[in-house]
């Protein structure tokens, strides 16, 4: 643990049993029970306390109805965003949904009509280019530029592939899996592009207050961007809280905000979850604290993980991510197929990682690592990684 903090990130927190997908998911993701789960994007520490005890005095009454928003979530999210993020936004810049990726669905029909096309950078979180197909639009992919690691985006090709049949295009902000932190020149300059050609840009930010350098809101670069930006966020990557589907779009223009309200309300996913509400208010008015703790805590065992693989197993790379918990794991140099890389990490390590190839074709011989556990469950997965791999 670390010294003069508050929150114990260490605790061995035992959670098979408790229908969480992570662990008792296994079987059914992997087709193995007995491996180490250090895949899907939530955490094995315990949500901070001022969120359990809003919940537990929420539930005081034993009565979980129906319920509606109320100003007071809404502040919590402006004040959040202005204090973590200097961001200025207003309670009607805002609208509760039932989680980000349901959101992200919800704006494909929205802002765009069957047969349109959407860009999406890869390799990158799964649903931005699944939903994308669900609702019937054409998936343009933007490859990203992989230098040793560092990610960039390719904005030249992106100017190739548009077309006027291209309607939006997904940013990943911070991005997942790569973990990179985009500058606000270059969101400027992706924004420029899409000013020019029209093109709506949902930004997807759910990993933006995991940063360990500054983030730049895309919305907040200037009144332009706004104008063409919707942002989906949620405290629930931030604060262990996914579970409760609950989260927000933001956009300063109104017109598309209208927009996704009529598709949220069509779809039936603007009623939140109860205790959502209720933690969205305490993470964002009490959870400062956890948050700089957590960072450090996740700074520390990135640090380790990236020392750990460099003198234990060279042949496994990684950049150092600059946001989440989340490694993007490069096995090219092991000279084995993705298969075999695969099947040695289920059968060999017992280690269940999220496989690269979801995440698009660039992801062949990539896999990632969730290393948001603690320090023994950590160097536990990692070395069996390194043995398997040596």
């Amino acid at each position: 643990m670390l010294n003069n903090v508050t929150y114990n990130f260490d605790e061995n927190v035992n959670r098979v049993g408790t229908n969480c997908a992570k662990y008792d998911g296994l079987d059914r993701y992997f087709g193995y029970e007995d491996l180490q789960p250090m895949w899907v994007a939530d955490m094995d520490f315990k949500t901070p306390k001022c969120i359990n005890d809003a919940i537990i005095q929420a539930a005081q009454n034993s009565l979980y109805g129906y319920s509606i928003d109320s100003d007071d979530v809404y502040e919590s999210i402006v004040h959040w965003q202005k204090t973590r993020h200097n961001w200025e936004l207003n309670n009607e810049d805002i609208f509760m949904a039932n989680g980000v990726v349901p959101s992200y669905s919800a704006c494909i029909e929205a802002y765009s009509e069957v047969g349109d096309e959407v860009i999406v950078q890869t390799p990158v979180y799964p649903p931005l280019f699944k939903a994308v197909t669900a609702n019937n639009r054409k998936v343009v992919v933007n490859e990203l530029k992989n230098d040793n690691g560092y990610y960039t985006m390719d904005l030249e090709d992106l100017k190739s592939k548009i077309t006027p049949k291209t309607k939006i295009l997904c940013l990943c902000s911070p991005h997942n899996p790569v973990g990179r932190v985009w500058s606000k020149q270059e969101l400027i300059e992706l924004a420029k592009i899409c000013i020019e050609h029209n093109i709506l840009i949902i930004s997807d930010e759910i990993h933006s207050d995991l940063t360990f350098k500054e983030f730049t809101p895309l919305a907040s670069i200037s009144d332009d961007i706004a104008q063409i930006t919707l942002t989906l966020n949620s405290a629930g990557k931030t604060f262990n809280i996914a579970g409760l589907n609950t989260s927000y779009a933001i956009s300063k223009n109104h017109e598309i905000l209208e927009k996704f309200k009529k598709e949220a309300r069509k779809r039936e996913i603007h009623s939140v979850n109860f205790f959502g509400y209720v933690a969205t208010k305490a993470a964002y008015t009490h959870g400062a604290t956890y948050v700089d703790e957590l960072k450090i805590y996740l700074q520390k065992n990135i640090k380790f993980t990236l020392n750990f693989l460099k003198e234990n197993a060279p042949n496994i790379s990684c950049f150092n991510p600059e946001a989440t918990y989340l490694l993007w794991l490069n096995f090219e140099n092991t000279n084995l197929s993705h298969n075999e890389i695969k099947t040695k990490l289920l059968t060999q390590a017992k280690l269940a990682l999220n496989d690269g190839v979801s995440f698009g074709s660039n992801g062949n011989k990539y896999f990632r690592l969730n290393v948001a556990t603690n320090e023994k469950a950590l160097k536990i997965g990692l070395e069996k990684l390194a043995i398997t791999f040596k």
